[in-house]
């Protein structure tokens, strides 16, 4: 009587485990949950992918101000020459068209064509 009720009951532990396992997956492929899942990885990669262009941009900046500071003190240049200021030149206003342009008007009098 005891080896039934063990098997009976190993069996029903089982089979609510299984029912168990099976419902969990069903629910991780809803696709609510798919594309919630998809868009946490998307966003997760945009975070790495980020994290490394600006790692990248740095690394390029470092290595730029070194660059130059090697040429400047190659070419013996100490200080970086005055520039000219820039030139200013006024617009020239085209005066011969109309700043404003007034819209047509067109009625709509059903009662002209009769």
């Amino acid at each position: 009587m005891f080896r039934r009720t063990f098997w009976f009951s190993t069996g029903v532990a089982a089979g609510v485990w299984a029912t168990t396992k099976v419902n969990r997956k069903l629910k991780q492929l809803t696709p609510e949950h798919l594309a919630v899942a998809a868009t946490n990885k998307a966003i997760e990669a945009g975070h790495r992918l980020k994290d490394r262009a600006v790692g990248f941009a740095v690394d390029v900046r470092d290595n730029m101000a070194r660059r130059e500071a090697e040429l400047e003190e190659a070419l013996g240049i100490q200080d970086s020459p005055e520039l000219p200021t820039p030139r200013r030149h006024t617009a020239i206003e085209n005066t011969s068209k109309p700043k404003y342009i007034e819209p047509t008007v067109y009625w709509n009098n059903r009662n002209e064509d009769h």
